[in-house]
């Protein structure tokens, strides 16, 4: 079963409960019990590791945050801001069963047509990229590390 599988993230103490056989897990930053799926599980590990890691305030996370892109309402999984209301990550999150490829980037990246956000991060749980955009030129390079929050 793919749900609860340990990821290649710190582990994090969280509020699990079972409701009528659903389990459902306390997100913080929305502040509701949510039905833990794959992608779930590895969207809250994700933001743990964001906000526990990498010191990003969790006030500035947001989860879910809809967009239109070519008239079609989409969900952006992570968007991360700094203190001037301005988006400074993109994060897509994946089940651990799905692999990372092309289709995935590509998924982000047309999703950043709307955003413009410099860095991005794909994560299935088990691996993780990063990259930055340099929009001036059409390009980006992949980075080791995620930037911690400055």
């Amino acid at each position: 079963m793919e749900l609860l599988l340990p990821l290649n993230l710190p582990p994090y103490a969280f509020k699990i409960s079972d409701e009528s056989g659903q389990l459902m897990l306390f997100d913080i930053i929305r502040k509701k019990n949510i039905v833990i799926t794959p992608e779930e599980w590895v969207r809250q590990h994700f933001v743990q590791y964001l906000i526990n890691q990498k010191k990003y305030p969790k006030t500035l996370i947001k989860l879910e945050g809809g967009h239109k892109l070519n008239g079609m309402a989409k969900r952006s999984d992570i968007v991360i801001y700094n203190p001037a209301g301005e988006k400074i990550l993109l994060v897509e999150c994946k089940a651990p069963s799905v692999t990372i490829d092309q289709k995935t980037f590509d998924q982000i990246a047309h999703y950043n047509i709307v955003h413009k956000v410099k860095t991005l991060a794909v994560t299935n749980g088990l691996q993780h990229y990063y990259c930055n955009i340099d929009f001036d030129k059409g390009a980006y390079n992949f980075i080791e590390e995620l930037p911690a929050y400055k």
